[in-house]
């Protein structure tokens, strides 16, 4: 279900930016967070959640997501299929979206102006909560001979969309190895058509950054036979000491076609809002999601990992002010991961190899 509301969306920038004028002014409303952060009066009736590819984790949730803010709000929801994070965080920053997932290391690069971003920081970025870590999966057909990241080297590697968290994490994970796209024939792809490419033989591995199991690597098991290669050894140690967003992680036995668990890496996912929308309109849309958590649990396997008492953890920037407000709410402490944002924010340099 796709649809737009541009005189909505139109008329809620109006709204925010009259909010902000008011604030500017000394308006005793409700416009700014104790941190400082200015949001706008813009209210929860039309809602676009920008996700990722059509068969990728991101959306599968997003939809679900959609639908309880629909029956529990009665607001007018759409779910946007994108090429991920950085498209998600230019949607949402400019009025195209109100909610948007997004990896943490790509908005690091909005704050910072670094990679996609590149001079074009983004000021104003503001969170619901962090939901799951986002898996890095490199996967090779069995009969590409490719068994560790130093093996793509003259490889067809499928990288992900221009400039989505999954080629950002490609390009890091390529450089953690000493290689680069001049070392491989780099091919941007969605998952769908990556694992298409790869049934047919034209693409020796493809990279892949998301909650476990994804999909489209699913379904391409049932007639492709691929291996996971890991991200391992002195490579995995250099992601992990160059970027304080990467954590260690593995992929469990028996996910795709793999007997034992393989080393990787992995990245916290963040659920973003519009800084137009009002505070009380975040606080009743987190409310609407945790309050039938149980139903946004049943969208993906990774969806169970959201939960109130992780719901703070991770943050790279800070929480919107209704988001807060629901936290402390339930006894959340949020003090702490709001110092974790400003440390972050810090990390200008964490980046600049993009």
């Amino acid at each position: 279900m796709i649809r737009t509301h541009a005189r909505a969306r139109t008329a809620g920038a109006a709204l925010a930016a009259s909010a902000l004028l008011l604030t500017a002014c000394g308006d005793d409303g409700d416009s700014a967070a104790e941190g400082g952060e200015e949001v706008g009066s813009q209210d929860a009736d039309f809602l676009t959640i920008a996700t990722g590819g059509s068969s990728g984790v991101y959306y599968q949730i997003g939809a679900t997501m959609a639908d309880l803010l629909a029956d529990e709000l009665g607001a007018d929801t759409s779910v946007q299929a994108t090429g991920a994070s950085a498209e998600n965080i230019n949607l949402l920053t400019d009025g195209n979206a109100e909610i948007a997932f997004t990896m943490g290391d790509a908005t690091v690069q909005a704050l910072d102006g670094t990679g996609p971003f590149e001079d074009d920081p983004r000021e104003g970025l503001l969170a619901i909560m962090t939901m799951y870590p986002n898996t890095v999966q490199l996967i090779a057909r069995a009969d590409a001979g490719i068994e560790s990241v130093e093996d793509l080297e003259g490889a067809n590697v499928a990288v992900g969309d221009v400039g989505s968290g999954v080629e950002l994490n490609a390009q890091m994970v390529l450089g953690a190895y000493d290689l680069s796209y001049d070392d491989i024939n780099e091919d941007y792809l969605s998952y769908a058509e990556a694992t298409d490419q790869m049934a047919n033989g034209h693409i020796d591995a493809l990279f892949a950054t998301s909650g476990l199991p994804n999909p489209s690597l699913t379904e391409l098991a049932t007639n492709t036979d691929f291996v996971t290669v890991p991200i391992d050894g002195e490579g995995r140690e250099n992601l992990l000491a160059e970027y304080e967003f990467f954590e260690e992680n593995i992929i469990p036995a028996g996910t795709y076609e793999d007997d034992e668990d393989v080393e990787t890496v992995s990245v916290t996912n963040h659920l973003l809002v519009s800084s137009e929308m009002s505070e009380e309109a975040v606080h009743d849309v987190t409310a609407a999601i945790f309050d039938n958590i149980d139903r946004l649990h049943a969208s993906h396997a990774e969806a169970e990992s959201i939960t109130l008492e992780t719901a703070t953890e991770g943050l790279v920037v800070p929480l919107h002010p209704g988001a807060e407000q629901y936290f402390e709410e339930q006894g959340v402490d949020t003090d702490a991961d709001a110092e974790d944002a400003d440390a972050e924010d810090d990390a200008e340099d964490e980046t600049d190899d993009e």
